[in-house]
């Protein structure tokens, strides 16, 4: 197998592990540049928060980079976000209405100002109350007419996002964009908000080993064949996953 479109989460995912990151870097960027292999970082982080931790990690500079949970897509290092994207989330988006009935539960925390996207409003929500605030938040929402989903992960954040946005449908979209085949995906990640990159998802899925039960608890329930389950962690799970499907 020559080309590929490769995804990945960074959190936890292909972060986390320097070594081993450094390593699979290497083995990217030369498959890169022998195959047009293209990269693509579909992360949580707003650009604000990308930004930071590109000065602080070693990242390889993506084709192509999806923030804030899929809701923001940047196209060759543009600083505009792709306006096809934005227009198709725009359709029944109400932000308004959603923090005006998103502050009736006094348990979420706004997250801080810069992780409050045009696309999502974020919230911190502690894990031991998650299970009985979340499906009651969504409900609320519902009830409004607002056409919306509820994302939990890490723990700790809640994203509040169109109900066309999330990791997944952008993953259809950047793949339609650079017109690579189905076959020729894989997605890598490790919480919640990665969930949209596996469900129901004809591309290759790695689910690192080091993932999250909320990921875990789903994998199991949701069986499929083209999702790996990695016994390494972060990079060493991407990394044996693509050995896994015959990238590398």
């Amino acid at each position: 197998m020559k080309q590929f479109l490769f995804i990945t989460d960074l959190d936890y995912t292909l972060i986390g592990d320097d070594d081993a990151m450094a390593k699979l870097n290497q083995q990217l960027e030369l498959h890169r540049q022998q195959y047009g292999t293209k990269i693509v970082y579909s992360t949580g982080r707003s650009p604000f928060l990308y930004q930071k931790l590109a000065k602080d990690k070693t990242l390889l500079d993506p084709d192509i980079l999806v923030c804030s949970v899929g809701t923001e897509i940047y196209i060759n290092g543009s600083q505009d976000t792709d306006s096809t994207w934005s227009d198709k989330l725009s359709q029944a988006w109400d932000r308004d209405l959603v923090k005006t009935i998103s502050a009736t539960f006094t348990e979420l925390k706004p997250q801080p100002a810069s992780e409050q996207r045009d696309f999502k409003v974020s919230y911190l929500l502690k894990e031991e109350i998650a299970g009985k605030v979340v499906p009651e938040l969504e409900c609320a929402l519902l009830e409004q007419g607002l056409d919306i989903q509820v994302i939990y992960s890490g723990g700790k954040d809640l994203d509040i996002l169109p109900r066309h946005a999330n990791k997944g449908m952008a993953m259809t979209f950047v793949r339609q964009h650079l017109e690579i085949d189905v076959a020729k995906t894989v997605a890598c990640g490790d919480s919640g908000n990665d969930i949209a990159l596996f469900a129901n998802r004809e591309e290759k899925g790695i689910i690192v080993g080091n993932a999250r039960p909320e990921l875990l608890d789903w994998h199991k329930a949701n069986p499929n064949p083209n999702r790996y389950l990695a016994t390494a962690k972060f990079a060493n799970g991407i990394e044996e996953g693509l050995q896994y499907f015959g990238f590398f």
